[in-house]
Order: structure tokens, then sequence, then C-alpha cells
């Protein structure tokens, strides 16, 4: 038997008025995701529990089979486990995000843009090597990651301060989200001094020389402690492999003991490579017998607030991901799909909400009749009356051939 999960990053959504009241799972094209939802399981879970952030750490977790009340610690440390970054007992990683702060008319400073204009890798590497070099110490060390995620350890460091991501505050003034308790005035030191480093680099100059937003600061959260998790390996006794542009994705996968598939051109944005995802997923499955593909696409259109990006990443993740993996599937007798977001990422509000998700079970072995009145999307989830409640149940049911059991 062979596991698929297929994860498209924030595809959920609500209603939007330019998309004629539908949501964009309505609205787009998906003959491939309507067809694993109208052959199988189908319904609505929640992803995200009762008191923890709308986050793709938590929601990847639950994706995952990992209860995130138990395993989650942090959405840095998972990144960390996927850039290499051996964590200690006493360090605290946290997402060093570079961004593009502006000024109002009134003075105001405010959150322009949470990923630097989308910053390419090598200069966003070039940019966090000069603040290793400046900033670094024995205290603080910072590492570069893709595009403008990147991650700052604080050797014994702390971890209980409030912070914020900045994909929440698009467009909104910054004062009052800086980090904010034990440990977070040294925190703000650092930040402000990194400001002052980035508003001098030669790598914002040609940056805004070519028309682009300068990576004007780096913006810190989303700390935490290494988690200690099981492996798939250990739960369930399967090999297998996740593919993903994103450090936090496969941090996750790094952690469950899956082998990091790299495939070229694969940036999590609008362009990534799509095709070669799916392609490269169906040629690790010959070796081994569990893949985790996720696509971030669909939430970066989510955070830009753009509908028809929106639209457009589902029909190319319909098409060139899921559509490949289903025709690929003929060469393995029995196989199990579960489809499904990590949380939904409405474009009316341009980041994570923890609505309940659809997700979609389609095995082999175990089809319904077809219903084409279905569509993989969250009204048709929602008027099947199947409801999960703790999503990172699924995952279980679903290795072991049970799904029917939590509808």
């Amino acid at each position: 038997m062979k596991y698929i999960i297929l994860q498209g990053d924030g595809m959920a959504d609500w209603p939007v008025d330019e998309l004629g009241g539908k949501t964009p799972l309505e609205y787009a094209r998906t003959p491939r995701m309507d067809h694993i939802a109208s052959h199988g399981i189908f319904g609505l879970t929640q992803t995200i529990p009762e008191g923890y952030p709308a986050g793709s750490d938590v929601g990847t977790m639950s994706l995952l089979g990992y209860d995130p009340r138990q395993y989650h610690t942090g959405r840095s440390p998972i990144e960390a486990a996927s850039m290499g970054v051996d964590l200690g007992p006493e360090d605290i990683a946290f997402r060093c995000n570079l961004v593009t702060l502006g000024r109002e008319a009134d003075g105001r400073e405010i959150m322009r843009d949470f990923a630097a204009d989308h910053i390419p890798s090598a200069d966003a590497a070039e940019l966090i090597g000069t603040l290793q070099h400046e900033l670094g110490s024995d205290e603080f060390s910072f590492y570069p990651g893709v595009s403008y995620r990147h991650l700052l350890v604080w050797h014994g460091g702390k971890e209980k301060m409030e912070t914020t991501p900045p994909h929440d505050i698009t467009g909104q003034p910054v004062q009052g989200y800086w980090p904010q308790g034990d440990g977070g005035e040294q925190l703000c030191s650092l930040m402000k001094r990194a400001q002052e480093i980035c508003a001098e680099h030669p790598v914002n100059a040609k940056r805004q020389a070519e028309g682009h937003q300068p990576a004007s600061a780096i913006w810190l959260w989303g700390q935490g402690r290494r988690p200690a998790v099981p492996t798939i390996a250990e739960r369930f006794g399967l090999s297998g492999s996740v593919i993903s542009a994103v450090d936090l994705v496969r941090g996750i996968g790094v952690l469950a003991g899956l082998e990091v598939i790299l495939v070229p051109g694969a940036t999590g944005f609008l362009d990534t490579n799509y095709l070669g995802k799916a392609e490269y997923g169906l040629a690790a499955l010959r070796d081994k017998d569990f893949l985790f593909l996720h696509v971030e696409a669909t939430d970066e259109a989510g955070h830009m607030g753009a509908a028809d990006k929106k639209v457009q990443a589902l029909e190319d993740f319909d098409e060139k991901v899921v559509g490949t993996i289903l025709d690929g599937l003929a060469a393995f007798p029995e196989w199990t799909i579960l489809l499904m977001p990590d949380h939904a990422t409405p474009v009316a509000i341009k980041t994570h909400s923890s609505d309940p998700v659809p997700f979609a079970v389609l095995s082999s072995h175990d089809r319904t009749p077809a219903s084409p009145a279905v569509g993989y999307n969250e009204p048709c989830a929602k008027a099947t009356d199947v409801f999960v409640a703790e999503a990172w149940r699924l995952m279980e049911h679903v290795i072991r051939g049970q799904v029917r059991a939590l509808v």
C-alpha cells in the first residue's frame, strides 16, 4: 500500500465578492480534487485546536497525525530541523523574516511587506551573512533559509515573550507588535540594530534600483525549543519522503523521519515547479511507502489578498500536482490519498484563520458511488455533515484503513 498526503497550504477560504460570492475553491476549475471528493470520504475537519495560533506549524502537525497539544513547542524549532541546525537544550529558535517596513505620512511605521517583495534566496543570504558578521555572537546566531524565511538562534535565550507573525499585520502599524515580555527588550534592540545595517546594505540599493521593495528589517517571531516526536517509521513501520520548498514543512518532515526530496524550481511561490514536485513524488513512491507533498503557492496568494492569483494557484495545483499523482498511481496496485490544507488563508484578511477545512480521502480499495454534484470546496464539505473534530486523528485512521470509523 502506498500512502500519499497532498497539502495545498491555506487552500480554504471565505466567499469573495469579486468571485461572485464564491470561495476560491468553489470558483476555481479543479476536476481532479472534485474527483477525489466525489468518489471518496469527504467532509470538514478542525486542524487548529482551540487556543492555538492558526499557523502552518500547528496545522501541518495535525495533518501528519501529531496532536499539537502534545508535540508543538513553536514554529522555528521545526524550521531549524529542516535547515540542519542542531538546537541545544538551552537554545531558543526564532523565525527571522526579512520584511519591508515603511512610514506613512503621519510618521507611523507600518509592515509594508512581510516577505520583502519575495526577495531571492541569493540576495537574502548576503543580507543574513552580513547580519551574522555584524551581530552574531556567543548569544545570537543567524542562519540563512529560503527567500524571506530565515532563522535566529538565541543561545541560552528566553521564549516566553509575546511575538507576532508579520503576515498578520500587513499594511498595519507595527507599534505594539514588537516582541514584548521577558526578553522582548533584548530582541527589540537586536531588530533595531539589524534595521540600521539593512538600510545601508548594497543588496537593498540594488533591489530598489531594480524597482523592488527593500528588505529593510528583520522580524522575529515563532520562538520555541526543539520538540521530540516519534517518527512515521516508529509509529507505523513506514518509510517516507517529504517534498516542499518551505523549511517549516520540511522540518516537520525531518522530525517525522521522512527523507527530504529537493525539486529543482520549487520556490514556495506562484512560480513553483508544480509538475516537477508530482513527478519527483511518484519516483519516490517506487522505493518508499509514504509521500507527503506540500505546495505553498495557494497560501502565498491568500496572504497577498489576491483572489485571482489564488484561483490560478488552485487550478495549477489541481492539474499539475493532483492530476499527475492520480494518473501516476496506475503503476501501484494499492494506494490511499489524503487531500487537505493545513488551515484557511482568506484573501479578505490576508492571514490565516482557524476555520474547519475540507478533507478528502480516496483509496484504491474503498470508493463510494460517484456524486457528480460534489466539488472539493467548503460548502460541499459542510453539506456532507461529516466533521472530524481533531484533524490529527485522520492520519492514523488513513494508515489503518479506518477513516470511516471517524465519520
